[in-house]
């Protein structure tokens, strides 16, 4: 078996402290603002809520037991780097979710009679915490478990196929209820949950093409290489102008790199011409990986 590297240690260390943040504005809007206003929205949290409403058994014993039941079937699926973070990341939001109900009680932080408000703030916190999860190659388990796999081998988004998996959980509030309500409820939470999800995701996975014109082409080449670990290609150009012949690097990279490609362009040649456009997805090696019907 393969040692990990040391910056493989560093970049899982890295996840594990993001998805701990993610699953506490998580169990932060499932504490203060979904189980004080009885709003049940998706997955397995969301199941766990129903069974707590009509039993009170505690949301993080249904929730534990379930994922225990599931997480079984994605050893093979995802690979263990995921499954164990899957692992934390349900071992941690059980933690989490007793924490912070002890620490909230049944208070209504909004005021009485605000469902509808405690609906949009508490799914703009579980839409970022799931983002957040996601992002950092994690779950919370149950339907996200499902979303990866189908994502992993069908182009669908991880909002769309939670959305798909939870109008039946969601539906089957009103035979708790007996209140309609309470299920308009749970579907604004959807909504907006996966709308968040959708956003943070794809505004971690957005990408830039850059054209660099410089005669330091070969030094800027190796630079990118050695710092961002990002391929470099080089065409052979002609300027109209000029009439002289030019060599153009392309680079794709991630959206947050680059400001670093900026300033070792800049470091290595201050008059180099470069262009940045934004590119709709970028597939293959070390982007996004090919996924076809």
């Amino acid at each position: 078996m393969k040692k990990p590297s040391k910056s493989e240690l560093l970049r899982d260390g890295r996840d594990l402290i993001f998805i701990t943040f993610g699953l506490a504005c998580y169990a932060l809007g499932w504490s203060a603002f979904f189980l004080p206003y009885k709003i049940t929205t998706g997955g397995v949290t969301g199941i766990a809520a129903i069974i707590y409403y009509a039993t009170n058994i505690p949301i993080q014993y249904s929730y534990f037991a379930i994922n225990a039941a599931l997480l079984l079937g994605a050893f093979r699926i995802l690979g263990s780097k995921f499954t164990l973070k899957t692992l934390f990341a349900i071992f941690m939001l059980t933690f989490l979710l007793e924490l912070f109900q002890k620490l909230i009680g049944t208070q209504q932080i909004i005021g009485p009679g605000q469902e509808f408000m405690a609906c949009i703030v508490g799914a703009v916190l579980c839409g970022l915490g799931l983002g957040i999860v996601f992002v950092n190659n994690g779950s919370t388990g149950g339907t996200d478990i499902i979303a990866a796999v189908v994502n992993k081998y069908r182009d669908v988004t991880f909002g769309r196929m939670i959305l798909y998996c939870d109008i039946v959980i969601i539906s089957s509030c009103y035979f708790i209820f007996h209140d309609w309500q309470r299920v308009v409820f749970g579907f604004v939470t959807l909504v907006v949950i996966s709308y968040v999800l959708d956003l943070i995701i794809n505004s971690a996975r957005q990408s830039v093409q850059f054209f660099i014109f410089s005669k330091e082409y070969q030094k800027i080449a190796d630079k990118i290489i050695s710092d961002t670990h990002r391929g470099v290609t080089v065409l052979n150009g002609t300027g109209w102008y000029s009439k002289n012949d030019v060599k153009v690097l392309v680079v794709l990279a991630k959206k947050s790199q680059s400001v670093s490609i900026f300033r070792l362009v800049k470091d290595i040649d201050p008059n180099a011409f470069i262009s940045q456009s934004s590119v709709i997805g970028v597939y293959g090696e070390g982007f996004d990986r090919i996924k076809v019907k």
